[in-house]
């Protein structure tokens, strides 16, 4: 796998159990933690960008492939992808490195991870940085059977759950067009397809838009995926369900500093009533799509950090 050059080796985390493949730099940094998490569906490769940068403020970046992606683990039962798990996961891997607790980054599912984090390990979390995925309040009914009802069908999170392995082997058929149709910026608006958007994505001749990353990056994805198929990481959507009863009863106010990153042109909406979760919450928005640290690395990356600076003089 051909990465950029100031992307860091891998090493595996052995987690008892389990074990993550783990890129890391600023190890000098020894007690100022940070841990960035990638969404779906990527790779730690996702933050090349935000990485070289943050060992050189001073903080030790620790970035997983999760649970499912990568050489990390993935094991074949579908609940061994629930929440407790991937949280799991991250607390153990503060253990590994000696730290009672970090700063978190996530991005997309991961940001979902990272919320998750501090309502089930509060003590394990001191900061948050969030993109693209505000906090979501718990529905009233399980999350699969509420998206049904509002979206349908054929909505992907509601087909992964309904339909399982019919996606799956799409995409793996179809890796590299997926991922290089997945991946694009500046997108013309367009009305809804018709049909499963991601198998839609899979298949489709001419992508719209422009690409997110150069040939060579998209090759890590396209490599990583290729390896391992897609299942591993759909199955963190089948464990929707199994969330929402996860969480029943936690307390769901988010306590930390959190800084929340939205794109102007992500489909995914900025959240009307995040404040009221996440009460400490500061909100910005950068001028991108979905892919908020690869389409606008710079930007984001300065975001962080002044973000950082201030909380931690404060």
């Amino acid at each position: 796998m051909n990465r950029n050059a100031d992307f860091p080796a891998p090493t595996l985390v052995s987690l008892g159990n389990s074990h993550l493949e783990v890129f890391e730099a600023g190890r000098e940094n020894r007690g100022n933690p940070i841990v960035l998490c990638h969404g779906w569906p990527e790779h730690a490769y996702s933050w090349r960008h935000q990485i070289p940068a943050l060992a050189a403020a001073g903080y030790h970046v620790i970035v997983p492939n999760q649970r499912g992606y990568g050489n990390s683990s993935r094991p074949t039962k579908v609940e061994d992808y629930d929440i407790a798990h991937l949280t799991g996961d991250l607390a153990a891997l503060l253990d590994h490195f000696g730290y009672e607790a970090a700063t978190f980054v996530g991005h997309d599912w991961g940001a979902n991870v990272v919320w998750s984090m501090a309502l089930l390990n509060p003590a394990r979390v001191t900061r948050i940085i969030n993109l693209a995925l505000p906090y979501q309040p718990r529905t009233p009914v399980p999350w699969i059977e509420f998206m049904e009802s509002v979206f349908g069908p054929d909505n992907y999170f509601v087909h992964f759950n309904r339909q399982p392995g019919v996606a799956d082997a799409v995409l793996d058929a179809h890796t590299d067009c997926f991922l290089r149709n997945l991946f694009r910026k500046n997108l013309p608006p367009a009305p809804p397809e018709p049909g499963m958007m991601m198998i839609n994505l899979a298949t489709a001749a001419a992508p719209a838009g422009d690409p997110v990353m150069s040939d060579a990056d998209l090759a890590v994805f396209i490599a990583a995926f290729e390896a391992t198929g897609f299942t591993a990481s759909i199955n963190w959507y089948r464990n929707m369900d199994r969330n929402w009863h996860i969480l029943a009863e936690v307390d769901p106010i988010v306590r930390q500093p959190a800084l929340m990153i939205y794109g102007t042109r992500d489909m995914i909406p900025p959240s009307e009533t995040i404040a009221d979760f996440v009460p400490n919450v500061e909100v910005l928005s950068l001028d991108s799509g979905h892919w908020i640290q690869q389409e606008k690395p710079n930007e984001t990356t300065r975001a962080i950090l002044d973000w950082l600076a201030v909380r931690q003089a404060a």
